[in-house]
């Protein structure tokens, strides 16, 4: 019997200029997370600031898998970007929200519901940046 981790499968599709889907297969652990780690951030240092995180083929994450997800946050908020979880298996969710993974960032059913989570928080950015923009008075004197 042997204890080697499977190796994990990173897919992207870049769905926009700034939106890739990373869809994961294997164990999420000590073991994959630095590859895992590897891609999203290849992903933001190539403008991709928005990521959807397809986690429907991952039947095990440890804390290594949580970090690499806050982590990935933290970097896309950072660069006016976000994360979504999409289709975590049952044993992933109950780990993203028992941690409160799912407080900081939206769990999703589908790939699609991502997407569109996607959008809602690009225009919700562009509001913001637009409500911080100063204001212009254009009367005249």
């Amino acid at each position: 019997m042997s204890s080697e981790t499977a190796p994990l499968s990173v897919d992207v599709a870049v769905r926009q200029p700034d939106v890739a889907v990373v869809s994961v297969g294997g164990d999420l652990d000590v073991d994959t997370a630095t590859e895992l780690h590897y891609q999203l951030a290849n992903q933001i240092a190539h403008g991709r600031r928005n990521l959807v995180l397809d986690l429907s083929a991952v039947p095990f994450m440890d804390s290594s898998g949580l970090n690499i997800i806050l982590r990935t946050l933290q970097e896309a908020r950072r660069i006016g970007g976000s994360v979504q979880v999409a289709a975590p298996t049952s044993a992933v969710r109950r780990i993203l929200e028992l941690t409160g993974v799912g407080l900081a960032t939206p769990i999703r059913e589908t790939v699609d519901e991502a997407m569109r989570g996607v959008a809602d928080a690009v225009e919700t950015a562009k509001r913001g940046r637009q409500d911080d923009e100063p204001a212009v008075d254009r009367t005249e004197d």
